[in-house]
């Protein structure tokens, strides 16, 4: 891009690069705090995966029982009694980022008789309610990581344009229009010394 070759543009360019180095370090802060957010946050749901896996692999402890649920009629069946019905999420603002902060999953009440039902169905409809929540919960750290990871892509892009475009474009620009100022002024000088040879010769 052409620029002026003028004081105006220089003072123009020399303010440009205060801003970029002034907003530099806050852009490389920001992408420091994303890159380790990100990490915990998967470290989390890494951790989050595993204990679901352990608490399905605990059910094969109940297999044998589960297969009593066949014998149910089907409106009495176990995946009747545990109905997620909504998950409630918070908000939380991390460097900037608007994320999700699950909160619980709630589950539709659903009555019913105990007398219908063996022993083990109590303590299974809660085993299943805790892993349809650990599920809630690691879908919102999924979401949680998608939007840090746009948001950081976003941020190393501004700063690879700050630190490879923008500041080394306006010190070149800067150095451009000093040197051109810089000839035009002891060009006025020499200009001004022929003159005054001119006039003393006159």
């Amino acid at each position: 891009m052409a620029i002026k070759l003028t004081k105006n543009e220089l003072k123009k360019q020399k303010e440009n690069l205060k801003q970029f180095r002034r907003y530099l370090p806050t852009l490389q802060l920001k992408k420091q705090q994303l890159q380790s957010v990100i990490m915990s946050v998967r470290a989390e749901l890494e951790e989050k995966e595993a204990e679901r896996v352990r608490m399905i692999g605990d059910l094969d402890d109940w297999v044998a029982v589960f297969a009593e649920n066949e014998i149910f009629e089907e409106a009495k069946r176990l995946e009747n009694l545990v109905q997620p019905d909504r998950v409630i999420y918070g908000e939380e603002n991390i460097a900037g980022v608007t994320v999700p902060s699950f909160e619980e999953l709630t589950f539709k009440d659903i009555d019913y008789n105990v007398a219908d039902y063996p022993l083990w169905v109590d303590t299974a409809v809660f085993k299943l309610r805790d892993i349809a929540a650990l599920e809630a919960l690691a879908s919102t750290l999924k979401k949680r990581a998608e939007l840090l990871e746009s948001e950081l892509k976003t941020t190393s892009q501004r700063v690879n344009l700050f630190e490879k475009v923008k500041i080394p474009e306006a010190k070149e620009n800067i150095r451009v229009i000093q040197v051109y100022l810089g000839d035009q002024q002891t060009a006025a000088v020499v200009r001004g010394k022929i003159s005054k040879k001119k006039l003393e010769e006159a």
